[in-house]
């Protein structure tokens, strides 16, 4: 097994665009994103076989990539992007 994988990447870009596009906290992101690691113990999927060092590295990339769609998100909203809403 290996540190990081395909799954991922794949967690970062959908930690990114929910950080960017869903009005989550850092609480509830944690609370997805650790109990989605558990969740795996359990999954009886050959996608959930992991070591623990590719559970603990997936939790750092989910926080990086919801880090950044956060980034992301406050650049749009102090550019105006939000902004520009037509009633």
């Amino acid at each position: 097994m290996v540190l990081l994988n395909l799954y991922s990447l794949s967690h970062f870009f959908i930690w990114t665009f929910s950080g960017r596009f869903i009005p989550l906290s850092w609480a509830l992101f944690f609370t997805l994103s650790i109990g989605w690691e558990l969740l795996e113990l359990v999954l009886p999927f050959t996608f959930a076989i992991e070591t623990w060092d590719n559970k603990i590295a997936d939790i750092f990339v989910n926080c990086i990539g919801f880090y950044l769609g956060l980034r992301l998100k406050d650049k749009a909203e102090n550019s105006g992007e939000a902004g520009n809403k037509v009633y």
